[in-house]
């Protein structure tokens, strides 16, 4: 399986073939982003999206973006949805790396379910700290 990024002005065309990877990755945003906030967010910001494809169909994306930190340049890993991930990690993962050291990255950085952490720490990724929210009522 290859994973390739999309060049900004494909989106619109590929966004078809993710939409529903995209609208299952929003549920474990917990209200912060729907499908379509995701894709706004492809056309209006820095962001990009790879995906994972292929003879036969599209099977998953990121989306990443550079985020500035005052004391370094990290590639966020946003957003990850699809079907057979350990199947195109083995493609993808280099070139985010590559992609990441090519913009001046020091570090990449992916947050999520509890699920995630052990195919991230199988890569490489350490557990730096635990997201907590509380509802304001």
């Amino acid at each position: 399986m290859k994973t390739t990024l999309v060049p900004r002005e494909h989106i619109p065309a590929v966004w078809e073939s993710i939409k529903g990877f995209a609208e299952r990755c929003a549920i474990y945003t917990y209200g912060r982003f729907t499908a379509r906030d995701m894709l706004e967010g492809l056309l209006t910001k820095d962001q990009q999206l790879w995906i994972a494809f292929d003879n036969e169909a599209i099977h998953g994306f990121w989306v990443t973006e550079v985020v500035v930190y005052p004391q370094m340049n990290v590639l966020a890993l946003h957003f990850v949805g699809g079907r057979r991930f350990k199947e195109w990690l083995p493609d993808g993962f280099p070139k985010l790396q590559k992609f990441a050291k090519e913009l001046g990255c020091s570090k990449m950085e992916s947050y999520g379910r509890p699920g995630w952490e052990k195919m991230w720490q199988d890569h490489g990724y350490k557990k730096q700290f635990v997201f907590y929210e509380l509802p304001v009522e």
